[in-house]
Formats: structure tokens, C-alpha cells, sequence
């Protein structure tokens, strides 16, 4: 997400503030690991990325509108702008969570959380195309060093020596570059309205592109399904509790801090993967995951924007 800089009050209050907001990021990024891994064990079991998707969103616009009926003041709904910034959103979101899961299910946890959280490198490269932020050498240097990371993370650098196909590794950057639109989106949509609203919106974009674009008796069989209860943790954790959590948390934490609190979310993900779905890493994979954290980790503290994923 765009983060802008809280007011900061001085003293033991803003400091207060400032822990309480960064355990809410924690507590959001250590949700979205544990979806990814809940995603992990649906795909084994045979489900479609877009029907997992699709239920996550669902349940995620249920808890919004909860909290938009709770919180209707400032809404901005009559805003022509909130609308269409927001169903851009929509599509951004909607492409996160289907190329994420399908990543998932063509590779690994591991790999599909860390090229997610390169979604800054994205924003990056638009903003500088659009004129919207300055290159500097500090940038291009990180940029060059996620895509040193990319390389030994998916291995592509020895096509057929992996366990990373080529599908894995392309839906994995999709996913971060759909984020990357989500984070545009709700940026320009965010001075028309309250991050509610703007959510309510995008997560009923969603359900209406995947619920067209998904498997309809798949996503029918889903509520007769033993595992069914998995569905239901993966909308709360991966798309309902998180995001209220995440939003909050954000208007109470600087942006270096929130920077490496949502650190949280690929390092939960990824021993996930490897302890409950037996996955495995080599030790270039690890070298390039920890290029990727540790680059886009040091972007987001450097920007003064607050680029945030």
C-alpha cells in the first residue's frame, strides 16, 4: 500500500503509538503468510487458484462492509473518482490473489511470497516513467539487486535445472505487479474517500471478475467440501481481519518501521511451505530471497513517499 507519514505528537504517546501500529502490521503481515501457506494445502488438494481467490475476496468484502456500516462517516461514495480508482484497485487485487495461488500451485510458497513482496520495484520503475518520483543512483541499485535476487530465487539463470517452472515464476511477478496497480489505485483513490470504502469497492470488483472467470461447479463444490473451514480461515486471515488490521496500523507507524514489519509476511509464508508442505530451497535460492526482503525492505525505509507493500 502507499503510506503516508503520520503526524508525529513527540513523547511517550506517539511512541505508544507507534508499537501499537507496528503490531498491527505484524499481526497483518503474519495473516497474509499463513494465507499464503492455507493456499499452499488448498492447491494440493486439487482446488483452482481463481476459486481460492475468489472465496478469499468474498469473505474479505463481508468484513468490510462490516466495518464501512460501522464506519460510514467520510465515505466518499457519492465521488465518481472513488469509484473508478477504486474498481482499478479491484482488478489489481484480483490479479494479486490469482497469480499469487497459481504461483503457489505451479511452485512454492516460499517463492510466490517473495516475488510478491517485490511489488515496490513496480512502483518504482512506473513512478519513474511517469515522472511521479526521481531515479537516483540508490534506486537503481536496489532495482538492479531485486532482479539479481529474482534471478537466483527462480532460477532461470539454468532452465531446467530447477524446481521453478516458468509459470511459477511468471505468475509471481504478475502477482507483485498487480499489486503494484492496487497500490496506485488505492493511492489516488484514498484523498475521495475512507480505505472502507475504497475496500468495500475493490473486493466486490473482484468477486465479480473471478466469479465470471472461475469454475462455477468448483466454486459451488466448495461449500459441500470437508476442507471447507480452510476457505473460511483463508478469507479471514488473508483478506477480512488483515486488512483492517494492516490500514490501522499504517496511519500509526512510520514508513521505515512499516517497512520492515511487513517483513513478516514472506519469512511466516516461507518456513510454512517447508515444514507443513515439505517444500525446499538451495542455497542460491536462499541468497536471492534474502536480496529481495533485504533490498526492497531497505526501498521502502529510504523512500520518502512511504512506497509500501
Amino acid at each position: 500500500m502507499v503510506q503516508h507519514s503520520p503526524p508525529q505528537n513527540g513523547g511517550r504517546s506517539a511512541g505508544k503509538t507507534g508499537g501499537r501500529g507496528a503490531l498491527f502490521i505484524a499481526l497483518a503481515a503474519l495473516c497474509w503468510g499463513l494465507s499464503g501457506g492455507i493456499g499452499g494445502i488448498l492447491a494440493t488438494e486439487g482446488w483452482r487458484p481463481i476459486v481460492v481467490s475468489l472465496y478469499r475476496g468474498a469473505i474479505g468484502l463481508l468484513f468490510v462492509l462490516v466495518w464501512l456500516a460501522l464506519r460510514p462517516g467520510g465515505s466518499g461514495l457519492a465521488s465518481r473518482r472513488l469509484w473508478f480508482w477504486s474498481a482499478v484497485a479491484g482488478v489489481g487485487v484480483a490479479g494479486n490473489f490469482s497469480f499469487y495461488f497459481l504461483s503457489i500451485a505451479e511452485g512454492s510458497v516460499a517463492v510466490a511470497a517473495t516475488l510478491m513482496y517485490s511489488a515496490p520495484v513496480f512502483v518504482y520503475l512506473v513512478s519513474f516513467a511517469c515522472s511521479l518520483e526521481s531515479p537516483t543512483p540508490f534506486k537503481w541499485a536496489a532495482i538492479a539487486m531485486v532482479m539479481l535476487g529474482v534471478v537466483l530465487l527462480t532460477g532461470i539463470y539454468d532452465i531446467g535445472a530447477g524446481d521453478i517452472t516458468a509459470i511459477a515464476a511468471g505468475a509471481g511477478l504478475l502477482s507483485g505487479m498487480s499489486y503494484a496497480l492496487f497500490i496506485f489505485a488505492f493511492k489516488y483513490a484514498a484523498p475521495h474517500g475512507s480505505p472502507q470504502a475504497i475496500l468495500v469497492i475493490a473486493f466486490a470488483v473482484l468477486v465479480g471478475i473471478l466469479g465470471w472467470m472461475g469454475d462455477a461447479k468448483q466454486t459451488v463444490a466448495v461449500l459441500r467440501a470437508p476442507n471447507w473451514p480452510l476457505f473460511v480461515v483463508l478469507g479471514v486471515l488473508g483478506a477480512g481481519l488483515s486488512f483492517i488490521l494492516y490500514i490501522i496500523g499504517l496511519k500509526q507507524t512510520a514508513p521505515a518501521v512499516a517497512s520492515i514489519v511487513a517483513m513478516v509476511e514472506p519469512v511466516t509464508a516461507s518456513p510454512f511451505g517447508v515444514v507443513v508442505l515439505n517444500e525446499s530451497l538451495v542455497a542460491l535460492q536462499m541468497l536471492g530471497m534474502a536480496l529481495i526482503l533485504l533490498t526492497v525492505t531497505a526501498l521502502g525505509a529510504h523512500s520518502k513517499d512511504g512506497i509500501q507493500t
